[in-house]
């Protein structure tokens, strides 16, 4: 079937997971100091700004992973699904975060593991859906073929930079929380061409 309303409930359900990391950021009620009780909050700004450029960049791969699809099945809906679970459950991972690290605690360490843990499954889950891509290869515009295994790489890679994260949350947190904000820079300032390259050439009709 044609990407058309696959490609809509994609953008819906970015939409809603970025629209809610912004409500749960801090509005302290009643405050006297508010300036200094907001400044208290900065790792739910922290979070916030981790998890809003992660979700970002995710929807850029995908956007560019969509706009070189010209048909979609089952299974690729199937593995499409896994993404946006992924994405939708973010803010929770995301509240938790701000909210431990700001107190301390043991709980601190469970934050982190489930924050850490959701930004793995995110990137395992788009890399997911390039390698179907990469072998149903019929599905893809021809002149943006060439591009898939490049993707996949580096969705893979970005997807195990989570690892040592996810390792390090039960002993070092804040360490986990270190990682997952570097890899969001990384990726952040190393802006894969390969989305847009598939995008012209699905246009275009070659590289």
């Amino acid at each position: 079937m044609p990407p058309g309303r696959l490609h809509a409930l994609i953008d819906g359900v970015f939409a809603i997971a970025v629209t809610l990391l912004v409500l749960d950021l801090p509005r302290p009620a009643h405050s006297e100091h508010l300036a200094r009780d907001l400044l208290d909050s900065w790792p739910s700004y922290a979070a916030y700004v981790v998890s809003f450029v992660t979700i970002g960049l995710v929807w850029i791969e995908h956007h560019g992973l969509m706009s070189a699809v010209r048909f979609v099945d089952r299974r690729f809906i199937e593995r499409t699904l896994v993404l946006l679970f992924a994405v939708s459950i973010i803010p929770w991972p995301t509240a938790l975060a701000a909210e431990y690290a700001r107190e301390g605690g043991t709980g601190v360490r469970t934050a982190a593991l489930l924050y850490t843990a959701a930004l793995m499954l995110m990137g395992l889950a788009i890399t997911l859906c390039w390698r179907y891509l990469l072998t149903h290869p019929d599905l893809v515009a021809e002149p943006a073929r060439p591009f898939v295994a490049a993707a996949v790489r580096r969705s893979l890679l970005g997807a195990l930079a989570y690892a040592p994260a996810v390792a390090l949350a039960p002993i070092i947190p804040i360490a986990s929380f270190a990682i997952a904000t570097a890899i969001a820079i990384y990726f952040a300032l190393t802006r894969s061409a390969v989305p847009g390259q598939m995008h012209r050439a699905a246009l275009t009709g070659g590289p």
